[in-house]
């Protein structure tokens, strides 16, 4: 057992949330325990949304926090930035938000079908006008409807550790509207067009900026973009429903692509809580000496690996995701590619937006493999939330694969991180493959762009080179 206090403060927290579980699924508080009349909200108790297999692993985990570094670190993320559950929980039903953040989801409604098309113009200023109408409105809409006192007054009392008045899933639930909002703003219409391309900066409205702030402050994050969590991950409901959309109205092989392309990475986040399970399982048997113990758990990584990673290749194919609909209406929004000159050092700031590259699951089977981190450190601290870095930090700090001897208990060890890995290079040769066959659609409309690299070359060619370089360059480290 180890006596750092920072991890006996974080297996404090772990076992008075196992108690909470067990009084409430939602939250251990009810409307009388407020003290401010100012933020009255809708207050239910319902049934968890997540199985039996999930809730005994989550409680595990819990359990365990107290006797290991990565134990702490996996429940303390659980607990805070899942709400209590992972993959994390979002209250989506505007019915369950404090009033003052209501209006945010009201405004959602009103302008999600203004911001697609079926077939971009290609000429610029036609697009500089729908661009320049989209955000007028935008803008108009919350500065008339958002009281910005009321909601940094709930931002400030969720930073203050109040979570009875802002409940973490209705936390979560804002955190992707304010983000699609933010994204809706930046590019005025999708597909993603030249003209918003090529702008360096984007003056968005107040009620964007600091809520904005405030959000990325709780997650430990520094970019003007949104990111996995805020965009993928937590656009989810509790029953599973697919919450705030790109491409309203549009068709269904549009509206489809989209939402399966969502679904990959929440489903893949919720197939990879025994993974986390068995890498904290597997860590601390070896620490004890228990080879047999730990053997057993880095099995299960190995067997539970297959069904993940089938969740990508079921879906990731023309059939499900269509390759005529993804780049255009899907891929765009997620990118960001603007940012800011620094008053201080003249340098010009610039966020790029979502890549595969931020997924925690590849970010802690690398950790656990021993392989170096691959994104830079700017990178992840804009776009990896702090809780699932400091988890993914432990568990590299704990690895022992290159410890292992080649005999007995210790070979057999060492044979199943083997398998992980080729599993893993197996993956990362199919990703490189079907990236390219997305990518490589005609979108006249745009400059070649990734979401997670921003503006590559006028020449998709020599784009793609760069990107390949990328990929090989990670298959290589895999090993």
């Amino acid at each position: 057992m180890f006596l750092n206090p920072e991890y006996v403060i974080l297996s404090v927290i772990g076992s008075i949330v196992v108690a909470l579980m067990s009084l409430s699924s939602r939250r251990p508080l009810t409307l009388k325990h407020l003290k401010s009349s100012r933020f009255p909200f809708k207050i239910r108790r319902h049934d968890s949304t997540y199985d039996e297999t999930t809730e005994s692993r989550v409680r595990s985990i819990t359990e365990l926090a107290e006797y290991h570094e990565t134990a702490a670190r996996l429940a303390n993320m659980i607990h805070k930035d899942g709400a209590g559950t992972w993959p994390p929980r979002a209250e989506h039903a505007p019915s369950y938000w404090p009033p003052a953040l209501r209006p945010f989801r009201e405004i959602y409604q009103e302008m999600a079908p203004l911001l697609p098309e079926a077939n971009p113009s290609l000429d610029d200023d036609v697009n500089r006008e729908r661009i320049a109408y989209f955000r007028s409105r935008f803008w108009k809409l919350l500065s008339d409807k958002v009281n910005l006192e009321e909601v940094s007054a709930l931002l400030a009392a969720a930073e203050a550790g109040r979570w009875d008045v802002f409940p973490r899933d209705v936390y979560n639930a804002f955190y992707v509207c304010v983000a699609w909002c933010r994204h809706a703003y930046r590019w005025g219409t999708i597909p993603a067009v030249r003209v918003a391309q090529l702008e360096k900066t984007i003056s968005l409205p107040p009620e964007l900026v600091s809520t904005w702030a405030s959000l990325q402050r709780h997650f430990g994050l520094d970019s003007d973009s949104g990111n996995m969590m805020s965009c993928l991950i937590l656009n989810f409901s509790p029953s599973g429903e697919y919450a705030l959309k790109i491409n309203t109205g549009l068709s269904s092989v549009i509206t489809s692509s989209e939402e399966e392309f969502a679904r990959i990475c929440n489903e893949m986040e919720a197939l990879a809580v025994p993974i986390y399970h068995d890498i904290v399982r597997a860590t601390i048997s070896f620490a004890r000496g228990d080879k047999s113990a730990c053997l057993n758990h880095i099995q299960g990584i190995t067997s539970q690996l297959r069904p993940l990673l089938s969740s990508y290749y079921d879906r990731v194919h023309d059939a499900k995701i269509a390759r005529s609909a993804w780049l255009s209406h899907v891929q765009g929004f997620f990118a960001w590619g603007a940012g800011y000159e620094d008053e201080s050092s003249g340098e010009w700031e610039k966020f790029d937006g979502l890549s595969g590259n931020q997924v925690l699951l590849f970010q802690a089977l690398d950790a656990f493999l021993g392989l170096e981190v691959y994104l830079p450190k700017q990178v992840l601290l804009r776009n990896v939330p702090q809780l699932q870095r400091e988890f993914c930090e432990a568990v590299g700090r704990h690895t022992f694969r290159h410890q292992l001897g080649n005999e007995g208990v210790e070979g057999r060890i060492k044979a199943e991180f083997t398998e992980i890995v080729k599993r893993l290079r197996l993956f990362r040769s199919a990703h490189r493959t079907r990236a390219k066959f997305y990518l490589t659609v005609p979108a006249p409309e745009r400059i070649p762009m990734t979401a997670g690299k921003s503006l590559l070359k006028d020449n998709m060619d020599e784009s793609l080179e760069f990107l390949d370089q990328f990929m090989v360059s990670r298959l290589q480290q895999t090993v």
